[in-house]
């Protein structure tokens, strides 16, 4: 829309900016009003989002910490011998024992040809052997690691463009093998990835024009061995010397026919770390809870517009802004029940279970002071001694699984009650991903601003008819003018 031509003030002698600016801005003052409202909601969506954040941390802490078993599978071991035998927890709840006597260790294949006649990799294969086919192929077969053999890998390449360096680095990734050529002596060796021993057969079997040529097959070949033990009074054999029994890793490191006995308990101080960092993750949800719930607001501190802004100080500004953003959330419903249902959560009986039924049975009871808000505190002595006591037992009375709340542990409850508050708070305040029409304060904004649109809208034809009447105030007063001038020039000829 053009604006009509605009006199200031030469005929009246007013200051007609001045006086339209002062008119808007009484006009503009409901603008200021949207403008406020549109920041507050843009506040409160803000620290919804970062309870949401909060909320979504603890959650994957007590889905990583509490439920999964990996926690409560934490054991030390004691070994008689370390030289001898290493052991460590994989994935056994129960504690376990024994004694084992290292009679062989597994050893890998090996073909070795000490001098192929080959003095450059570097050159194509076909300089090196001028008549195989093209294209070429071999096929690599190799022990794997449950000694068996593996089907077998095919390598398929053209002599004519390829080295063979090239090839080796090829057999060295893609098969079971490790190959390897000396330069300075001719000498090829291939091993085995994986150690031990393939009954009635031999643990690398390789087949094409090229290992013959290259006289593998005549090379001196050394089978592969497996690891030998007596365990608990049965003696045994693996194709490894790393090797997995009742959820513990063993492996061998010397095999000198010695009884070596191991035992294991849990590990109360790993345990222990884990519970004690969830319940301090908790009680700072419950604190940032607390605090916006009750956090006062103050109606007389509106959101500042940037008019009010420039005439302020940095600091002034601060501090206005830190109560006008207070009390966003103060008595928000879906965070008081949340609050609520957490504290049910933790409190409510745990039915059947056998053992442990209740958190404070380890240690871990509210705070004396009623003004914590339900924080927890831990009696870490009582937390120790009956993770040493029954560690399953305290991984059933947080991870315990059923299809009623009170018939699930702590933390899979805890976990519900986060989902559901965070999917109540998504569908008001949306993600950061999240566009406006999908949630509700969104949509609010929006409306907001297509009302600041409309107004910005009004405000420039209120102002520009302010000017159109200042200018034909202007004009009559000028016109006024020029007739008062002729008639005084009239009465004085």
């Amino acid at each position: 829309m053009a604006s009509s031509m605009r006199i200031g003030g030469l005929a009246s002698g007013m200051d007609i900016d001045t006086i339209v600016s002062d008119l808007m801005k009484a006009e503009r003052v409901p603008l200021d009003k949207l403008t406020q409202k549109k920041q507050y909601l843009e506040w409160q969506r803000d620290d919804f989002r970062e309870i949401n954040k909060m909320m979504l941390s603890l959650d994957t802490m007590i889905f990583e910490d509490l439920i999964l078993s990996d926690t409560y599978n934490q054991k030390t071991v004691s070994i008689s011998d370390s030289n001898e035998v290493a052991i460590k927890n994989v994935s056994s709840a129960s504690d376990f024992s024994g004694t084992i006597n290292v009679k062989k260790l597994a050893t890998a294949a090996m073909i070795v040809k000490s001098n192929t006649g080959v003095t450059d990799s570097s050159k194509k294969i076909s300089d090196i052997f001028s008549n195989l086919a093209i294209p070429h192929e071999i096929t690599v077969q190799a022990i794997k690691k449950d000694g068996t053999l593996d089907d077998g890998f095919k390598i398929s390449f053209n002599p004519v463009e390829e080295t063979l360096e090239s090839l080796i680095a090829k057999i060295n990734e893609q098969t079971g093998v490790t190959m390897f050529f000396d330069t300075k002596t001719g000498g090829l060796s291939v091993s085995a990835k994986n150690t031990g021993d393939v009954a009635g057969t031999d643990e690398i079997v390789l087949s094409g024009d090229l290992f013959t040529k290259l006289g593998l097959d005549t090379a001196t070949k050394t089978a592969g061995v497996n690891a030998e033990f007596t365990y608990n009074g049965i003696t045994t054999t693996r194709s490894s010397n790393t090797f997995t029994i009742n959820g513990f890793e063993i492996s061998l490191k010397n095999a000198n026919n010695k009884d070596v006995t191991f035992s294991s308990t849990a590990d109360v101080d790993k345990i222990t770390e884990k519970i004690v960092k969830f319940v301090d993750e908790y009680n700072k949800l419950i604190e940032k809870l607390n605090t916006e719930l009750n956090e006062k607001k103050y109606r007389d501190y509106q959101p500042l517009t940037s008019e009010q802004k420039e005439a302020m100080e940095e600091k002034e500004i601060e501090l206005w802004e830190e109560k006008a953003r207070s009390g966003t959330l103060r008595n928000d419903s879906a965070l008081s029940s949340a609050l609520n249902k957490m504290r049910t959560d933790f409190y409510s009986p745990i039915s059947g279970i056998s053992g442990l039924s209740q958190l404070a049975e380890i240690g871990i009871t509210t705070t004396a002071n009623y003004m914590d808000g339900g924080k927890l505190t831990i009696d870490e002595k009582k937390l120790k001694e009956a993770i040493a006591n029954d560690p399953n037992a305290v991984r059933q009375l947080f991870a315990k699984e059923g299809t009623e709340t009170g018939d699930k542990g702590i933390a899979r409850r805890l976990r519900d009650t986060l989902k559901s508050t965070m999917d109540t708070i998504e569908q008001k305040a949306g993600k950061a991903t999240s566009v406006n029409t999908t949630f509700s304060l969104g949509r609010n904004l929006d409306s907001i601003e297509d009302q600041i649109d409309r107004f910005q809208e009004r405000l420039i034809q209120i102002e520009d008819r302010y000017w159109r009447q200042f200018t034909a105030m202007e004009k009559a007063i000028q016109q006024a003018n020029t007739q008062s001038a002729y008639i005084t020039q009239q009465f004085s000829m």
